[in-house]
C-alpha cells in the first residue's frame, strides 16, 4: 500500500494494517513555515474522516489537522509534541502526527495517489 493524500493535506500510510500513520504533506508544512506548537489527538479517541484530530501552530498560521478516514487513535507522536520542527524537517518521517486504527479501510481508495495529489497541490 502506498501513501494516500487528502484534499486537505494529509497523508496516510497504511503499510501496517494494524494503524495506519497520519501526518501533514510537504506542500502543508511549505505553506506553514516553521512548526512551533502541534496539538495531538487523544489516544482511544474515535474520529469520522474529516473531523478535526489536532492543530499544527507555525511562526505564521494555525491550522486544523483533519482525519482522513474513519478511525481510533491508537498512538500519537510524542517526539513530536517534544520537537515540532520534525514537521518540517520530517513531515512524511520521523514528523508524523499519529496513528489509526481505520474503522473502513475501503475510504483509502478515495484519497489520492502521489501523481494526483502532485497535480492537486500545482493547481491550489
Amino acid at each position: 500500500m502506498s501513501v494516500k493524500y487528502s484534499k486537505e493535506h494529509e497523508w496516510v500510510n497504511a503499510a501496517d494494517t494494524a494503524a495506519a500513520v497520519v501526518g501533514i504533506t510537504v506542500h502543508a508544512q511549505d505553506a506553514l513555515g516553521d512548526v512551533v506548537f502541534v496539538d495531538l489527538p487523544e489516544v482511544g479517541k474515535t474520529f469520522a474522516a474529516g473531523d478535526v484530530a489536532g492543530v499544527v501552530e507555525s511562526v505564521k498560521a494555525a491550522a486544523d489537522v483533519y482525519m482522513p478516514v474513519d478511525g481510533e487513535i491508537v498512538e500519537v507522536n510524542e517526539a513530536l509534541r517534544a520537537d515540532p520542527s520534525l514537521a518540517n524537517s520530517a513531515p512524511l518521517a520521523d514528523g508524523w502526527f499519529f496513528k489509526v486504527k481505520l474503522s473502513n479501510p475501503a475510504q483509502l481508495d478515495a484519497l489520492m495517489d502521489e501523481t494526483t495529489y502532485s497535480d492537486f497541490t500545482k493547481n491550489a
